[in-house]
């Protein structure tokens, strides 16, 4: 079947062509602009991807239409793919389509055999492969002889001699392309890179540039910048009279700069390679980035068959999005969408060289970015007698509890059989800025033996190995790294994204230590202090116990009285540092239980330090253990069983409130209630923290403010917020526990089967990781809509996980809240997503 083409079915690219990106894909369009730009560019032609389709379908083009193509040429042509997006990637390029038995002669007149043999080589063994899809063992040949052979191959199997005529040829790459585009694993895998199902591809027809020649010649790419720091150096390469995959015996690779390592293209050519140099920059200029151009040398002239958008490393994006703006060639609002908001966490970190090997030793959720190295240890105790000795280590644990945040903090980085994005090690290493992989399932760990088995590898306590928690990757032994990046780029970036934001930013900071890097990262306060914490101290974990223990409310008081002045220490120091900042205080949350001991040895311990038979401990510990201790005697329901807790800590606040304010630090602290489910639980709470207010102004004559709020984790509290509104200044989503709720999912176990759950289309997104704007969503807006209409002025905000998480702070956005909260060390990308989604709303309320 034939088909007459229309104009707009093949274009010459022309600089008054009507060429376009939608029509006819990125290349065609970048080769308009270059051809506008007057470069030397071999004539080239569009084919709309229109016509494409229709190939792929089994309709044909005219033949008179594709002979077009070979006119004012030597006969040769490359084909290659034009997608809308270049990253949607597309069939291998064609080279050399054109070349038969006639065009051979010539080539070995004008070039001689062996050059004449590696371009008829390089095409009937691509031909074969793509178009005839013949086995490409038989086609791997090359040296004396492979042509010949290649030929005879061909004949062999296809029962006929090797096509001589161009149009068939063409037409046979192009219906081969075309097909390649529409087969079930192109579509699979453009799927996976963001693009549609029915992604249209353009194609490119280009006359042969060739790289062979009697006097300088080859093929090579250029670009001004390195693409993993992004710092300003001319880098690329250039391989002499190159064509195809077969180098010819007097071939000579360059370098292009000179370099004492050898002969360099700017010594052998400088006109050529300072035409090279302001072509690369003309180029940055006219098509608004850093482009890498491809290019060839026939005979010492040159061509430019092609740029493109030069690959970077997230550290060279930021660099070059921020040059570009303040070069004035792109608005900062644009320099601000160019940067992935993910990038900048690998930026805070060190990181493994992507230029160096890896010794990929298991894989598991990449839960915390950076890289560090370390020897393997299996206890808390074992790493902090590591970081004694000053040697790095990785501590490493089937999954991690609230006891082993003391070996988290001597550790360089944290790995876990079990968990997921939301489990305590991920969360806890996001605030400390630790690498961290969780989820590890198919490692085994046998603590007690001191052995780590990954696949058929065994790997001993003190052995040396890198966590990649960026890529998820565990490898063997201490990889080549790369230092964090936190250069004026980095800044620069962020200080235009503020100005452009509309959503706070403030960071979940539980100890100095955090509030000080959420300072460095700029965050607009805390948005959630879990005070339960600073509890693990070896200092303190004594006393919290001893209060645990105590038979009434009286001696309960007098223990909590010892730790009063330690938390009110912990919260002025948290004011200082904040400087006036917000600071959110979530009132202590978890079980009891999690503060004692649960192995004998531990137990006899504690018998010993409260003098206690262990029998009577042991009975203690047992009546408080629970079936569903996240569902129990925790949070507000601690509260008002417990009330002494909540009345020395607001005790402690108002207290350091007081003192800061004396040395010029005024703050309005805001107190949250964690897990609340009825407005009844916040009234109580609410009378006895005003009641402490009362009598804390009334022993020292001083006078403060201060703001109570509620967490919403629990689904009622969401769906009853506006009852809960009338008694709370503030609303703050805790969507890890709301998630958790909601799906019925233990965010710690979660991981085992969410990979799988996510594989087979349950869930679009582990939901722990992005917020489930469908479920989880609708609380969120149902309990913002009900709390807004009883309490116009109220502040809503997320302090979950997800507050770091770039989509999800896009539902934040539009659901018109006023600040999110997360991790100190994902504060900058929270700031430049936030920034993002404002501009794209203004973009779109302007169309």
């Amino acid at each position: 079947m034939t088909r007459r083409l229309t104009p707009s079915d093949i274009v010459e690219i022309a600089a008054d062509a009507k060429v376009s990106v939608e029509a006819h894909g990125w290349r065609a369009k970048c080769l308009q602009r270059l051809v506008r730009m007057e470069l030397p560019v071999p004539r080239s032609f569009a084919i709309a991807a229109e016509a494409v389709r229709a190939m792929a379908q089994g309709v044909m083009p005219d033949a008179d239409a594709l002979g077009a193509l070979f006119a004012n040429g030597d006969g040769l042509v490359i084909v290659r793919p034009s997608a809308v997006n270049p990253e949607w990637g597309g069939p291998g390029t064609v080279l050399n389509v054109g070349i038969n038995d006639a065009c051979y002669q010539r080539l070995i007149e004008s070039h001689g055999r062996q050059a004449a043999d590696a371009i008829y080589l390089s095409f009937v063994q691509s031909y074969a492969i793509n178009v005839a899809r013949l086995d490409p063992d038989m086609f791997a040949e090359s040296g004396e002889g492979a042509l010949s052979r290649s030929l005879a191959a061909y004949r062999a199997e296809m029962d006929e001699e090797f096509p001589q005529d161009p149009i068939r040829q063409l037409t046979e790459v192009l219906r081969s392309m075309a097909r390649a585009w529409e087969s079930p694993t192109a579509r699979l895998l453009r799927q996976a890179k963001g693009a549609p199902e029915d992604a249209p591809l353009g194609l490119v027809v280009q006359q042969m540039a060739l790289a062979v020649g009697p006097g300088l010649s080859g093929s090579g790419t250029i670009q001004l910048i390195d693409s993993v720091s992004g710092a300003a150096r001319i880098t690329g390469r250039f391989r002499g009279q190159m064509q195809g995959t077969t180098k010819a015996e007097n071939a000579e690779t360059l370098y292009l700069t000179r370099d004492e390592r050898g002969p360099a293209l700017e010594d052998a050519a400088p006109q050529l390679f300072a035409d090279l140099v302001e072509y690369c920059r003309a180029a940055r200029v006219r098509l608004r980035d850093e482009m890498m151009i491809e290019f060839v040398v026939s005979d010492g002239a040159l061509s430019i068959i092609d740029a493109l958008r030069v690959q970077r490393s997230s550290r060279a994006a930021v660099r070059i999005s921020v040059s570009l703006a303040e070069d004035g060639i792109i608005p900062t609002e644009e320099a601000v969408l160019r940067v992935e908001p993910r990038a900048l966490s690998e930026l805070m970190h060190y990181q493994v060289d992507p230029r160096a090997p890896r010794d990929i030793v298991a894989r598991g959720i990449d839960a915390s970015p950076g890289a560090a190295a370390g020897r393997i240890v299996f206890s808390a105790t074992a790493a902090q007698s590591s970081a004694a000795r000053g040697e790095s280590c990785v501590l490493v644990r089937r999954e991690t509890a609230p006891e082993d945040i003391r070996g988290m903090h001597a550790a360089v980085a944290v790995l876990t059989e079990r968990g997921g994005m939301t489990s305590h090690a991920a969360v806890i290493a996001r605030g400390l800025g630790l690498p961290c992989i969780v989820g590890a399932s198919r490692i085994s760990i046998d603590a007690r033996a001191g052995v780590l088995r990954a696949g058929g590898r065994v790997l001993k306590e003190g052995d040396l190995i890198t966590i990649d928690g960026t890529s998820g990757e565990v490898l063997a032994g201490s990889a080549e790294m790369l230092e964090p990046a936190l250069d004026d780029s980095f800044n620069q970036l962020l200080t235009w994204a503020d100005d452009l934001r509309d959503l706070g930013v403030r960071a979940n900071a539980d100890t100095p230590e955090d509030a000080r890097t959420a300072r460095m990262f700029q965050a607009e306060g805390i948005g959630l202090c879990r005070t339960e914490h600073m509890f693990f101290d070896e200092m303190r974990l004594p006393i919290m116990r001893e209060m645990i223990f105590a038979d009434s409310p009286e001696d309960r008081r007098v223990a909590l009285a010892r730790l009063l002045p330690i938390q009110r220490q912990d919260f002025s120091e948290l004011f200082h540092i904040m400087a006036g900042h917000p600071v959110t205080i979530r009132l202590f949350d978890p079980p009891l239980h999690e503060f004692l001991p649960q192995d004998r040895e531990g137990i006899r311990g504690l018998a010993e330090s409260l003098d206690l038979p262990l029998s009577d401990v042991t009975r203690r510990i047992d009546a408080l253990s629970e079936f569903n201790p996240m569902l129990g005697m925790r949070g507000v329901r601690l509260g008002l069983t417990v009330p002494e807790i909540y009345d020395m800590q607001a005790r402690a606040i108002f207290e350091a409130a007081i003192a800061a304010a004396s040395s010029g630090d005024v703050v309005v602290p805001e107190i949250m209630i964690p897990l609340v489910s009825a407005r009844r639980e916040v009234e109580i709470v609410k009378t006895r923290i005003d009641a402490v207010a009362a009598a804390v102004r009334n022993e020292t004559g001083q006078d403060f403010t201060y703001r109570l709020g509620v967490m919403v984790e629990t689904p009622r509290a969401a769906l009853r917020a506006g009852d809960i509104a009338r008694h709370s200044a503030f609303l703050s989503f805790g969507t890890n526990d709301l998630t958790q709720m909601t799906y019925g999912l233990s965010r710690d176990d979660a991981g085992r089967f969410m990979g799988s759950y996510v594989q087979q289309g349950v869930y679009d997104e582990d939901p722990f990781h992005i917020l489930d704007e469908d479920g989880v969503g609708e609380l969120l807006l149902t309990g913002a809509g009900r709390a807004r209409e009883v309490a116009p002025d109220i502040t809503i905000a997320v302090c979950g996980e997800h507050g770091g998480n770039p989509q999800s702070i896009a539902f934040c956005h539009r659901a018109g809240l006023d600040y999110i909260s997360c991790s100190p060390f994902r504060v900058p990308v929270a700031r430049l997503a936030a920034a993002q989604e404002s501009i794209r709303g203004r973009r779109g309320a302007s169309a």
